[in-house]
């Protein structure tokens, strides 16, 4: 008995007559518009909105300080603007007995930062580094200054260089009549006790980047020092400290401007008098009072400006052609 295997052949398609229109095919309802009006409008404004503040308040108030640094103008009415050239910046430069010394010590603020609390950060963060008990909460602990107001944190000095009640005076025994130790008062004392709490808060900050660029390290480098009989000094000054260039780049670029920008801290102890005076003080004093002095003020603005940029530049210039070769 034979069986007959039919093989059942694909009938073709049926393909139109030619002149026939082409059916269209029907439009997916997956390929509409994702984003309607009202999205538009509001990503609009999140966009947009910053960028105004930021060119309003940021630019356009640069540019203006750059203009107003050659004029006189007492802040009243725009019609009492005068053009006076290169006037403020002579009188800056030639005769004002507080420029110099507010120079001397931004610098002198500049070279306590990078000598005293950026080495201490560096250590606390090579110690937390090695996942000791507790290193969550001892992290917390250096970096809350950071997160407090600057002002905060010169109040809370304050009441421990009151010489009557203050934690200083009262641990050495100088809280009686005639051992007095006016810590803010006094010329001699006041700029390096301010440098003391600005450098309690520093501390912390040099401690969490150089904290980052520690985690950045490779671990093999550790074991292949530990493999070569170095110690723990040697790993860390041959190996450990050479990765960390960016990381100490960053931090001198971030010591400079915090160096340059001192004003809290000053002003809540004593307004930048007797013997504290800052770049970022002499601008508030032209500006803001009733003698006020815009386009005196401006031009000290200007030259802290011009010095930033000093330093900022070669940084971001630096920064961009690293990016290209990545």
């Amino acid at each position: 008995m034979s069986s007959e295997t039919t093989t059942k052949i694909p009938e073709a398609a049926e393909v139109p007559p030619p002149g026939a229109a082409t059916p269209e095919r029907p439009v997916p309802q997956g390929h509409q518009r994702l984003l309607t009006r009202r999205d538009r409008i509001t990503l609009g404004l999140m966009a947009g909105v910053p960028t105004i503040l930021h060119v309003a308040l940021v630019w356009v108030t640069a540019l203006a300080s750059v203009a107003l640094a050659f004029t006189t103008w007492d802040g009243i009415g725009f019609d009492s603007i005068q053009w006076v050239g290169l006037q403020n910046f002579k009188e800056l430069f030639e005769q004002n007995p507080q420029f110099w010394p507010a120079v001397e010590h931004n610098v002198i603020w500049f070279v306590v930062l990078i000598a005293i609390p950026t080495p201490l950060g560096l250590f606390l963060a090579v110690q937390l580094d090695k996942k000791i008990r507790f290193s969550r909460v001892y992290q917390t602990a250096f970096f809350l200054p950071v997160v407090m107001s600057m002002a905060v944190i010169g109040f809370v000095w304050q009441l421990i260089y009151n010489p009557d009640t203050g934690l200083i005076n009262s641990i050495i025994g100088a809280n009686e009549p005639g051992k007095y130790i006016d810590w803010i008062g006094d010329p001699d004392l006041n700029l390096w006790a301010i440098l003391i709490a600005a450098s309690w808060r520093h501390t912390g900050y040099m401690m969490i980047l150089y904290l980052a660029g520690l985690k950045g390290v490779d671990p093999s480098l550790r074991e292949a020092s530990s493999l070569d009989g170095a110690n723990e000094w040697q790993t860390f000054k041959n190996v450990i400290f050479p990765t960390l260039r960016p990381t100490n780049t960053v931090v001198l670029v971030v010591t400079i401007i915090e160096a340059l920008r001192a004003f809290d801290l000053v002003f809540v102890f004593n307004k930048g008098a007797e013997g504290t005076e800052l770049l970022s003080i002499l601008v508030t004093n032209n500006i803001i009072g009733e003698s006020s002095r815009i386009g005196y003020g401006s031009a000290i603005a200007v030259v802290l400006l011009l010095i930033s940029l000093v330093v900022i530049i070669p940084y971001l210039v630096a920064t961009f052609r690293k990016e290209r070769r990545a």
